[in-house]
């Protein structure tokens, strides 16, 4: 199948800057859409991904919509702002949702130390593909562990194997549901195994 990439920008409106009210230094991250416009005001802006690894900081401002880059943003600081360009607010992330995150992540830990197997998820789309990441898993798993290989991950077929108690991704952190853990989500210790 061809892919055909097509770069879409969106206009940000750069009075919504004077609504930052920020009482730190913060590190600004944006999804591909705002960039160009953002870095115009923030130079040093990184583009975010779901796959995105940053640096630790105690403060980030996210420019974009949605929540579920400022929620994994939670992983490496503790404040974190949001300016949504669509919307026109800017608000911190609150305090609710992120402990509700970190409960949905913790349940999801206790599933994978709990599971007598694991299914390992690997995308072959560009950018999300890591066969050798999960070759490496496969072989620190000290349980009965299995590879699948898929270009669209569909969660719902993924109950057809019922034998498989907890899913491993190794593709986009995005792909998110009951039983799938990300890898970056699993304990650095068995990295080191």
């Amino acid at each position: 199948m061809k892919i055909l990439n097509i770069p879409a920008t969106i206009e940000f409106n750069k009075t919504l800057l004077k609504k930052i009210k920020i009482p730190q230094k913060f590190q600004v991250v944006t999804t591909i859409q705002y960039l160009k416009q953002v870095k115009k005001y923030f130079p040093e802006a990184k583009q975010i991904l779901g796959c995105s690894k940053l640096k630790k900081a105690n403060t980030y401002l996210y420019i974009g919509t949605g929540k579920f880059h400022p929620l994994r943003l939670t992983r490496y600081a503790k404040n974190i702002y949001i300016l949504n360009p669509e919307t026109k607010q800017f608000y911190k992330l609150p305090q609710n949702e992120v402990t509700n995150y970190k409960k949905q992540l913790k349940g999801k830990l206790i599933k994978y130390h709990s599971a007598n197997n694991y299914g390992i998820i690997v995308s072959i789309k560009p950018g999300q593909y890591n066969l050798n990441k999960a070759i490496k898993l496969k072989s620190k798993l000290k349980k009965p562990s299995y590879i699948f290989i898929t270009d669209n991950v569909e969660t719902n077929e993924l109950e057809n194997f019922q034998n498989i108690d907890c899913w491993i991704n190794t593709a986009c952190p995005r792909i998110d549901y009951k039983n799938i853990i990300s890898l970056e989500d699993l304990p650095l210790k068995i990295w080191y195994q």
